[in-house]
């Protein structure tokens, strides 16, 4: 058994002489010498493109059964409240306010789209991705996220409208 030890101890130790204090020697690397060009390109970074979900449209009306929409001064309390109701139950899952979520944030969405557009999407969003350019590239932003119809009528789009009016 003391030789088995010892015969393990002198294995393990020649394995580790062996395996050990090897040193790397950096070798010198080679160099190319490139010859300088007369004429030199300079490409400038194009800027980014802007994202579909912050530029302002303001005229683009949508497709969509609402043609013209206007809004009264004073925002209505009680629709904005029964809009946020069906916001709260319907649109959640997708969309949060004052982040992007599945879906784009509410809020300011007055300020970038025309309530057409808002009122034609949450009743129409099916033909709005197949014609709206500005929606198809809501769509890619989104990845390929579809907004559901969820069935509203006019009036209570328009109380979702009055409610996104109140997170300006």
């Amino acid at each position: 058994m003391k030789q088995a030890i010892i015969g393990f101890v002198i294995l393990l130790s020649l394995g580790m002489i062996a395996c050990g204090g090897k040193e790397e020697k950096k070798k010198e690397g080679f160099s190319i010498e490139r010859e300088k060009t007369d004429t030199e390109q300079t490409q400038t970074p194009e800027p980014a493109a802007e994202k579909a979900s912050e530029r302002v449209d303001l005229t683009n009306k949508g497709v969509g059964p609402i043609t013209s929409l206007t809004l009264n001064e004073e925002i209505d309390p009680a629709m904005a409240a029964e809009g946020e109701q069906l916001f709260n139950q319907l649109c959640l899952a997708c969309h949060r306010v004052g982040k992007k979520f599945i879906g784009p944030a509410p809020n300011g969405i007055l300020q970038r789209r025309s309530p057409e557009w808002v009122m034609n999407m949450i009743l129409n969003p099916e033909v709005m991705v197949k014609e709206d350019p500005l929606a198809k590239e809501l769509l890619i932003e989104f990845n390929g996220s579809p907004m559901a119809n969820q069935g509203l009528t006019e009036d209570q789009a328009r109380a979702v409208l009055e409610y996104f009016r109140t997170l300006e």
